[in-house]
Formats: structure tokens, C-alpha cells, sequence
């Protein structure tokens, strides 16, 4: 059957090949990973590759001093799908009490006080090291030379920069040195260099000049990273007290042991079989589960009703998505959570017994056996003093952010797939480094203070993050690689995209250039952590009829504007017969996928 919205114009075509394919959400990104292929090397080299070059491209959504999560299925073995884990723990020192002595209540949204310690920079060379085939130096080749020749800013990073241009001037002298040229906020396209980062890969590089071999090298590198200049400057800048988001001025607690301490590795993934497809996602230390679970609540519909462009379909995916994220808030985190009952088919059909036809304002997880129910704050947005926010994530002028980070996919002519979204230590999240040319990430600040919740805050547990990349599999075999930034709504843009490609006979592109949707009737994963009861964000181009019928319904809905909802990207692949193919998102006119 076809959906709705399936047009025959698109922004882009669905690209197809069988050589390899890549998509991100920037260009430059995407081109340096279709380099890498071009000139030998696999999926995992690429991504790699593409990985460093987000750093410095897109600073205003990630960073080496963040966090990301991968999931990807080898071509030797393709059935076994693994967890790519790149999420920092808290550090030693941030304990509840800490902060409780600070007079604080919540983990502020800006200010290295918030910050993990960071992972991404040796996960991606875990990567490189077990599954890729190029040397480091030429991984990183890419993202030195845009660091050190320069690189044509985005508009996105210049109103996140200007944002925070006055925290910057009067507290954050060493972001405002690197980010604000002379002193002014930098114009859209104006050419931007980071030659300390640069030098920080240099000295990555450098670590590995010793020794014997490839394996040797990277690994020399990750010691590097973990015990050399980076985690012993970060210890010493840390001391300092400066601003946080909440107006206070407080020293982190990360030390370079902390950096030391922490190893990126892999995981099992979780999933679940649904039309057909293995949905597999990371474990409840993030959100995927929660998409897993949406899926499980809607598969009791006919394919007739899940179509996301019709008035039944949105208020069903509504519906579903507020159980499943209700669960995400009362029952996940870095610890035992019970998903075998909450991904169950039983469990699914009591859930779905809950949804009518009027849309619900109560916040309603559902009973889990063995675990507490720990009801996480309940926030109104209309009453915050930041609130949950329509569309794509933004800035405020304390620096914290909701959610806005990047993405990427691979799949080569062997077979070897990955799908990775890098964030965190984001150029707003906390003072730049002297010496480094970035800054910590905050993720803590999805931690609670509570020392009963199972995403409660704790040395050497991971927050609950909002990273959850997705593997498609069908018999077996890898057949998409898909993702998206948007904090909270990450899973639930990938859920219409999911439903129109396996259940609606979209192509890629369709699917990603389909009016999307998601629910803000949960509590926001970012300080100060809001919701809004009831509350529906859409796309206008869903239609009036649509947008009508949902309101009827009782959602309290936002339009976003035709083009605002989601980033997406994906990369498919057919294993009978090789072909592959690729799809990017138009909207903020950055992100672009290629392949032959």
C-alpha cells in the first residue's frame, strides 16, 4: 500500500549504486567519508573520517569533548550487529552531594560542572583499530586540513555563537577568543580555523610514531588521548569557577584520572521484530528502547491506520510515543531496567488498550515488575523558564542547548554498515580550553538528583542519553542505517520515516522529505527538563484537514513551519543484489548524501 505524501517530487533523488554510499548531515562530512571509499578504504575508515571532520565543522553540535553512540553490522558478520558505545559516565567527583552542597536542585544545561567524561574521540578510534583498515594519520587527514586551511562557517553556527556572544565576552574569555574573531560574532560563510584542535590530532598521530604497527599506533593514541596534554589541561582549566547556565559560577569536578579511567567498547544491541525487520537500537542507557516499544504498541494496528500523514495515523503515533517515552523517564538508565517485560507483546497490548481517540494530558508509564516507580519532576513548559520548544533545538543566551547535534551513515560494496550520532561538547556548552580549541560536553544534565531514580546521578554511571542511532535488518542481513539530531525527537522522527519505508511504500528520500511530527508530552531530557501536557508538534505541510482533526482530538498542537522538523539521513542496501542507495534531509539546507 501507499501512504500519504508519498510525492513524486523530492528534494533530492534517493541515490543509488553498488559501490558505497555515504550521507551526514553536513557535506563536508559526507564528502571526506566518499573520499575514503573512492580510495580503498571500508565503511568504518570512512565514518571515521567523517567523525573527526563533524568536530570541526560542526561545533555548534558536537565536539571532541562529547559523546557519541554507533551501531553497525560487519560484512563477515552480518547477523550480529553491534553497539558502538561512546557515552561517558560521570566523573568521580559528581556526586549528588556535590551538587546539593552547590544549593543546586538539577545539573545545569551549561558549564563543565554538567560534563561526562568524553568518549567520542576514543570510540571512534576503537572503531578504526577493530574494524577499520587506514592508518590514523590518514583518517585524520581530513579534519586537519579543515582545521588548519579553514572551513566556510554555517549559519547555525553563527546564531548559536551570537546566542551566547555577551556569556562569551564577559565570562567565557577563552570561548569568545576562538569563536568571535576580533572580537565580533562571525558572518554566515566567513572562513574559520581551529589550529589547536588540529594540533591536538597532530599529537594523536605523533603518539603512535614509535611503534610497530597500525593496531600499535591507534592504540598509542587513545593513551595520548586519555593521559596526555588533553585530559591534563582540562583538569587544570576546570578548577577555575565560571558561569553555568543557571547564573552561578562553579568549578568542574572531571580530572585527567577521569579521562583515564574510561574505556569506549561495544555492546549487544537491543531489538525487536516488527513487519517483517529487525529494529535493533542501543540499551536503556539511551532512549532507543522507547522507539522499540512504540513500534510493539502500534504493530497491533492495521497498516491502514499508521500512515503518519493521515488524522488516525499522527494520533496514533502520538499516542504510542507519550506510553513509551513515559516509561523512558519512570523506569531507564544505566542499570537494570527490566526490558524483556517492556518490550514484551503482552505488555505492548495492555499499553495499547490505553489509547482513544481523545489525545491524553497525564503522564502515564505503565507497571514494571521489580522496579520502583520513580516519577521524574513534572515541569510545565508554560511555567519554565525555558520551554520545550517547537522545532529544531536552540541556543539560549545561558548557553544550554535542546538537544541539536549530527549524524552520519556508511555502507560500503562489502557489506560493512554503520550508523553514528556524534554530540555533545557542543562550542556553547561549556568555556573552550586553552590549548585544545573545544570544550565539555553537559550531558549530566540528564541526570536526576534523585537518589532514587534509576537515571539518577552517580560516579561512574552513564546519564540517560538521547543518542540512538538505528540498524534495519530483514532475514538476517543489514538493510538500512538510519538517524537524526533532535535530542528528544530523534526516535520520533525516525519512527514516520520507519513506518512510510516498511509498512508505505515510500522510497528513502520520500520518507525523509514527508511533514513529520512529534509529541513534547514528556519531560524534556534537557534542562530544565519541561513538558507540555498534551502538547503535538507538526509540520504545517501535514495539512490542514489533518492538523484540524488532531486539534479535535484534544493536542495542544505548535505549527513548525513547512520545512522544520528533523534531520534525517539514511543508507539502504539490498543483499540479494548489492545495490545501494542513500538518502539526506534538506531542511537547514546542509546535509547531503553521495555514493556510485
Amino acid at each position: 500500500m501507499t501512504f500519504t505524501h508519498a510525492e513524486t517530487f523530492t528534494t533530492r533523488p534517493t541515490l543509488e549504486g553498488h559501490f558505497g554510499m555515504s550521507a551526514s548531515t553536513h557535506w563536508l562530512a559526507t564528502a571526506s567519508a566518499q573520499a575514503v571509499l573512492e580510495r580503498g578504504g571500508n565503511a568504518f575508515d570512512a565514518a571515521v573520517a567523517a567523525g573527526f571532520v563533524l568536530h570541526v565543522v560542526e561545533p555548534h553540535l558536537n565536539g571532541p569533548g562529547g559523546d557519541m553512540v554507533g551501531i553497525f553490522a560487519t560484512a563477515q558478520d552480518p547477523a550480529s550487529p553491534q553497539v558502538l558505545m561512546g557515552q561517558g559516565p560521570a566523573p568521580a567527583g559528581a556526586s549528588i552531594r556535590h551538587f546539593r552542597d552547590l544549593g543546586l536542585d538539577s545539573v545545569p544545561g551549561a558549564g563543565a560542572l554538567a560534563a561526562a567524561i568524553p568518549a567520542a574521540v576514543d570510540a571512534w578510534l576503537v572503531l578504526l583499530r577493530d574494524h577499520g583498515t587506514w592508518e590514523l594519520s590518514d583518517v585524520l587527514e581530513f579534519a586537519i586540513g579543515y582545521a588548519e586551511d579553514g572551513h566556510a562557517i554555517l549559519p547555525g553556527a553563527v546564531k548559536a555563537i551570537r546566542a551566547v556572544a555577551q556569556l562569551f565576552t564577559e565570562h567565557w574569555p577563552s570561548s569568545a577568543k576562538l569563536w568571535m574573531p576580533g572580537g565580533r560574532v562571525p558572518e554566515p560563510g566567513q572562513i574559520m580555523r581551529n589550529p589547536e584542535y588540529a594540533g591536538v590530532l597532530r599529537e594523536l598521530i605523533a603518539a603512535g610514531d614509535e611503534s610497530e604497527n597500525r593496531v600499535q599506533r591507534i592504540e598509542a593514541a587513545r593513551v595520548e588521548w586519555k593521559t596526555g596534554p588533553a585530559a591534563q589541561a582540562t583538569e587544570a582549566f576546570v578548577r577555575t569557577p565560571h558561569r553555568h547556565s543557571d547564573g552561578g559560577d562553579y568549578a568542574g569536578v572531571i580530572t585527567a584520572q577521569d579521562f583515564a579511567s574510561h574505556q569506549a567498547g561495544y555492546e549487544p544491541p537491543v531489538s525487536i521484530e516488527f513487519r517483517g525487520h529487525t529494529i535493533a537500537k542501543s540499551g536503556p542507557w539511551g532512549q532507543g528502547p522507547a522507539l522499540l516499544q512504540t513500534l510493539k504498541i502500534l504493530e497491533g494496528y492495521p497498516d491502514e491506520q499508521l500512515d503518519p500523514g493521515s488524522e488516525t495515523g499522527a494520533h496514533l503515533i502520538l499516542e504510542a510515543q507519550k506510553l513509551a517515552l513515559a516509561d523512558r523517564e519512570t523506569y531507564y538508565g544505566d542499570t537494570g531496567v527490566n526490558l524483556e517485560h517492556l518490550l514484551s507483546t503482552e505488555y505492548a497490548a495492555q499499553r495499547r488498550k490505553q489509547i482513544g481517540d481523545r489525545a491524553s494530558v497525564e503522564f502515564r508509564p505503565g507497571e514494571a515488575p521489580g522496579a520502583d516507580k520513580v516519577f521524574p519532576p513534572l515541569v510545565d513548559a508554560r511555567e519554565a523558564t525555558s520551554g520545550v520548544g517547537a522545532g529544531e533545538p536552540t541556543v539560549s543566551r545561558a548557553g544550554e542547548t535542546k538537544g541539536d547535534t549530527c549524524h552520519l551513515d556508511v555502507v560500503d560494496r562489502w557489506g560493512n554498515i554503520v550508523s553514528a550520532t556524534p554530540s555533545g561538547g557542543w562550542l556553547q556548552s561549556s568555556p573552550t580550553i586553552p590549548g585544545l580549541g573545544f570544550c565539555l560536553g553537559t550531558r549530566l544534565q540528564m541526570t536526576w538528583l534523585d537518589e532514587r531514580s534509576p537515571s539518577r546521578l552517580e560516579p561512574g554511571r552513564r546519564p540517560r542519553t538521547t543518542l540512538t542511532p538505528t540498524l534495519v535488518l530483514r532475514a538476517g542481513e543489514p538493510v538500512m542505517a538510519l538517524g537524526t539530531p533532535g535530542g528528544d525527537q530523534q526516535d520520533q522522527w525516525q519512527l514516520p520515516m520507519l513506518l512510510r519505508m516498511l509498512i508505505g511504500g515510500h522510497t528513502a528520500q520520500q520518507a525523509i522529505d514527508a511533514p513529520t511530527l512529534h509529541t513534547t508530552s514528556m519531560p524534556g531530557s534537557f534542562w530544565p527538563r519541561a513538558w507540555e501536557p498534551g502538547g503535538a508538534v507538526v509540520e504545517d505541510r501535514l495539512g490542514e484537514a489533518v492538523i484540524a482533526g488532531l486539534r479535535a482530538r484534544g493536542h495542544r498542537v505548535t505549527l513548525a513551519g513547512d520545512w522544520a522538523l528533523g534531520r534525517l539521513s539514511c543508507v539502504t542496501r539490498d543483499p540479494k543484489s548489492g545495490r545501494l542507495g542513500a538518502a539526506a534531509n534538506a531542511r537547514g539546507a546542509q546535509g547531503y548524501a553521495a555514493g556510485r
